[in-house]
């Protein structure tokens, strides 16, 4: 599968890594331009490139990888109709988090009531969009190695083929994506303040009753 990334940062870098180890492509763009992230691609690998948005937009997924605040620019002029879009936001005011309780609690009123993914459907409208990998801190997941924890990402989405198609992509990597309905009420648990933001999952068995 070909993984695109609006946003080259530390998440782009930490889940595209677990992608090109699972046999997968990925392409990450960023507002610097392509030329920008050489050193990043070459890390990666040679199933890494770099590319526009517009490149990246055009893969298989897209995983939206940018700061909250950068959401709408990275977003614009794309026709997402029919796109698969992963939201790995977090609804942060300002360009710097603030990750105190008050500053959690302005960012979530800033909301009005409607989940962040909800706002970032809207800003890319048409998009089959996921809510997926943003509950946890990208330092929890450093471990590439074959015997690597399964950790759980959470996944919420209203097209059912479409967040099928995440949970699969992120299972392939060894990770375990755990889905939680809707993109309106599982999307309220994992984001940014929510019962399962900032809690560290591992998956060890599952029990089979007869």
């Amino acid at each position: 599968m070909k993984v695109g990334f609006i946003g080259a940062g530390r998440m782009a870098t930490t889940i595209g890594r677990h992608f090109v180890g699972a046999g997968h492509e990925v392409v990450l763009s960023s507002s610097r331009g392509p030329e920008a992230l050489a050193g990043l691609v070459a890390d990666l690998g040679l199933a890494a490139s770099a590319g526009s948005r517009q490149d990246a937009a055009e893969c298989d997924v897209v995983i939206l990888a940018t700061n909250w605040a950068d959401a709408p620019e990275a977003l614009k002029d794309i026709d997402w109709s029919g796109r698969i879009l992963v939201d790995g936001t977090n609804p942060h005011r300002g360009e710097k988090p603030d990750i105190s309780a008050s500053g959690v609690a302005r960012s979530i009123a800033a909301l009005a009531g409607r989940t962040s993914s909800e706002i970032v459907a809207a800003m890319a409208p048409g998009a089959r969009l996921v809510k997926s990998i943003s509950n946890m801190p990208m330092t929890w997941i450093q471990d590439f190695s074959p015997q690597k924890p399964k950790t759980v990402l959470f996944v919420s989405g209203d097209d059912r083929d479409a967040k099928a198609l995440v949970v699969d992509l992120i299972n392939s990597t060894g990770l375990i994506a755990l889905d939680l309905g809707s993109l309106a009420e599982g999307g309220a648990m994992q984001q940014l303040g929510g019962s399962l933001s900032a809690v560290e999952l591992h998956f060890v068995r599952r029990i089979v009753r007869e």
